[in-house]
C-alpha cells in the first residue's frame, strides 16, 4: 500500500520541477527606454528650425493690388516755361532739401533777369548751404544766399552753393532760353517717383480647393 502512494508523490514532484524550469534563466525582461526632457526639447527645437523658412515665406506674401511708391534716387525734373531741360544735379544737402520741397506738389519759382548773364528767383524757404567762391558758366544752377535759385546763361564769379548743371543746352541755346524775358521754373518729382503695383504670390491649392475648382469646371460644362 505504501509503494503506490510514494510513486504518486514522486510523480507530482517531478511535474512541479519540470514546470518551474520551463522559463529560461538567462532571459532578461526588456524595459521601455524613457527619453529625457533635454532630448525632447532638442527635438522640438529642431522641428521649429525646420519649419522656420516656410513660415517666413508665408509672411512675405503680399496682397493683390497692393501699391507702393518706388523712389529712384534724388533726380528732379526742371521745366523752364514750356521747355523741359536735362539737369545733372549735385549730390549734397541743398539738392536733397530742394527735392523734399517737391514731394507733395511741384515747386514753382518765378525768375527775373539780372545782370545780363543770369535769372534769379526766390525758393520760398531756406535751404542748407555750403557757399564757395565759384566761377559759373552758361547752364549752371546755384543756390544764392540760401533761399534763391540762380540759373546762368552767361558767366559770373561769386560765393555760391552748386545745385546742378543743364546738360542738353549749349551756351547760345541758354542765352536764347533765358536772355529775353523773365521765365517760370517748375521742379517736380514726376520722373523720379512712380507707383508700382506688386503682383501677389500665388500659393498652391489644397486638395479641398482643387476639388472645388474641378467641381465648378464640371458643372459649367454640363
Amino acid at each position: 500500500m505504501k509503494k503506490p502512494f510514494t510513486l504518486v508523490i514522486l510523480l507530482c514532484m517531478l511535474l512541479w520541477m519540470t514546470a518551474c524550469g520551463s522559463k529560461p534563466s538567462g532571459q532578461l525582461e526588456t524595459l521601455p527606454i524613457e527619453t529625457s526632457s533635454a532630448e525632447r526639447s532638442d527635438e522640438v527645437q529642431d522641428t521649429e528650425e525646420t519649419a522656420g523658412p516656410e513660415q517666413a515665406t508665408e509672411d512675405e506674401t503680399t496682397e493683390a493690388g497692393e501699391t507702393v511708391k518706388e523712389e529712384q534716387g534724388s533726380m528732379l525734373q526742371m521745366m523752364i516755361d514750356d521747355t523741359v531741360v536735362q539737369v545733372e544735379w549735385e549730390n549734397n544737402d541743398s539738392v536733397q532739401a530742394l527735392r523734399e520741397l517737391c514731394v507733395n506738389q511741384p515747386l514753382t519759382i518765378q525768375m527775373s533777369m539780372y545782370g545780363g548773364f543770369e535769372q534769379v528767383g526766390a525758393i520760398g524757404k531756406k535751404l542748407p548751404r555750403n557757399d564757395k567762391q565759384t566761377t559759373t558758366n552758361a547752364g549752371d544752377i546755384v543756390l544764392y544766399s540760401g533761399n534763391q535759385m540762380v540759373v546762368f546763361y552767361g558767366s559770373n564769379s561769386w560765393a555760391y552753393t552748386r545745385l546742378g548743371r543743364i546738360t542738353d543746352k549749349t551756351a547760345s541755346e541758354m542765352s536764347e532760353l533765358l536772355g529775353h524775358a523773365d521765365v517760370t521754373i517748375k521742379l517736380s518729382l514726376s520722373d523720379s517717383e512712380r507707383e508700382v503695383t506688386i503682383k501677389p504670390i500665388k500659393k498652391p491649392l489644397s486638395f479641398q480647393e482643387s476639388d472645388r475648382v474641378a467641381a465648378k469646371r464640371i458643372s459649367s460644362m454640363t
